[in-house]
């Protein structure tokens, strides 16, 4: 199966202060993070819990690209989009 995203709900995460969201994998829940950094690399401001949430939502698409990208590489528990994987 290919990992989807047919949940739309998100978080934001005290830790990176970036968003919390999950994927599918026919019926694995898979567990990504988006740093912060990574979200002001795709130009959005994260200077609030709210404007990350806006960003996140904004991005959606492309965050989700890069999460299909970070699965397809590596089987792991849970998965980190950094400002690395932006380009």
């Amino acid at each position: 199966m290919a990992l989807a995203f047919p949940n739309q709900s998100r978080s934001f995460d005290d830790a990176t202060s970036g968003v919390r969201f999950i994927g599918h994998d026919g019926l694995v829940s898979v567990p990504f993070v988006v740093e912060s950094e990574a979200l002001e690399k795709l130009g959005f401001d994260t200077q609030s819990e709210t404007s990350t949430l806006a960003a996140f939502d904004a991005a959606r698409t492309s965050i989700h690209g890069m999460a299909r990208i970070a699965y397809s590489r590596v089987r792991q528990t849970s998965y980190q989009i950094t400002a690395a994987d932006c380009a």
